[in-house]
């Protein structure tokens, strides 16, 4: 690898947990949406910055972003509070507003400036090395590192201060109030975060990957655990391994950097999904096939044990008729049988079932319930 090659994926990967750190509490805020108003709602605020400062690079555009997130919040807020419309209308009715007043300055007054479109939504990480950070003529490395690296550490150094305030805001904000924990102002305060999160990125990931990157990380360590503190670590590592194996299949496949990134999150997202422990789709299909099977032992092991003893029983437990006696299609009833055998709930006695001790438990218990 050439030092291009790490600087991209240092950019990709410290900007992958930069947005997962916060975009776990959107998650948990069921707030996902948000960061997509956000990311195309402070693009009017850069515009407006850049007018005033005519540098792409200058601190103010972030704290203008920032402070047009904040604004996107309180409007979605404001219309939601009304009663009138859901959140998600009120998101949907607000940041197009928002940034089509970007576009609009944008293509007004700045045409004949360098603040393109599609750099500000794709992005490109390809590039990103190129914007170097030069200090009395020494090259300090990619600007994107630094910017990107000063938002990783405010966002972990708010996080660390405000932990129990935002977990508990999140899970409960009305107890977090009678407390005094000021709920909304973790939330302004989280939101904001979030504002310069995104302006901080843009100009290496573009928008579309900051909205996967808050959001895909988190909802794939969600799947993985019920702890807050574990959430932010595997959203921290499952973000920077989507950095790293996105930037190599774009490498393979010469394709955009950001899209194999945002390609990655959902494909990796869709793994976790099919294979994680206990709520992953494979292991419910596998607890609802066992539970199929185990529930068709029981109605097995009732109906021998409702005749065990009586002059019918010999009839009743006649293997060739079970599934009369049942109502079952044959083959079903034959699995059902060897599934019963298996687990040592019946025996075979020639043409017959007897159950056994576990069986005769599994009844009573049944019947009992």
């Amino acid at each position: 690898m050439d030092t291009s090659q790490i600087e991209i994926q240092l950019i990709a990967i410290i900007t992958a947990v930069a947005c997962a750190l916060p975009g776990v509490f959107l998650v948990l805020r069921r707030m996902t949406l948000m960061s997509d108003a956000i990311s195309h709602a402070i693009l009017p605020g850069i515009v407006l910055a850049f007018f005033l400062t005519e540098s792409l690079s200058s601190p103010l555009l972030i704290l203008a972003a920032a402070g047009t997130g904040v604004l996107t919040v309180v409007f979605v807020e404001l219309l939601q509070r009304t009663k009138l419309v859901k959140e998600d209308a009120a998101i949907g009715l607000t940041f197009p507003a928002l940034f089509s007043i970007g576009v609009i300055l944008v293509s007004r007054f700045a045409g004949n400036v360098h603040l393109d479109m599609d750099a500000v939504l794709l992005g490109e990480l390809a590039y990103a090395p190129l914007n170097r950070l030069k200090i009395f003529g020494y090259d300090l490395g990619p600007a994107s590192l630094y910017v990107m690296g000063a938002m990783l550490a405010l966002n972990l150094i708010f996080i660390l201060l405000f932990y129990k305030e935002l977990k508990l805001a999140t899970f409960d904000a009305s107890l977090a109030a009678t407390l005094g924990f000021a709920p909304a102002v973790i939330h302004y305060g989280l939101m904001t975060l979030v504002s310069m999160t995104t302006v901080g990125a843009f100009d290496a990931v573009g928008s579309i990957l900051v909205v996967a990157l808050i959001a895909g990380p988190p909802a794939t360590a969600y799947l993985m655990t019920d702890r807050l503190s574990r959430m932010l670590i595997l959203s921290a590592i499952i973000g920077s391994v989507n950095a790293v194996s996105g930037y190599w299949v774009a490498f393979l496949f010469d394709v955009s950097i950001a899209g194999s990134i945002a390609t990655m999150t959902l494909l990796i997202f869709v793994l976790i999904f099919l294979v994680v422990p206990n709520r992953g789709l494979i292991a419910i299909a596998r607890r609802h096939a066992r539970q199929k099977w185990e529930f068709a032992q029981t109605m097995l092991v009732i109906h021998l044990f409702n005749h065990e003893g009586l002059p019918e029983a010999e009839a009743e437990s006649a293997i060739a008729d079970l599934h009369e006696h049942l109502s079952w299609d044959p083959s079903f009833t034959n699995q059902v049988v060897r599934y019963a055998l298996n687990n040592r709930c019946v025996a075979r006695r020639e043409t017959q079932l007897a159950l056994t001790a576990r069986g005769r438990s599994v009844a009573q218990q049944a019947l009992v319930q």
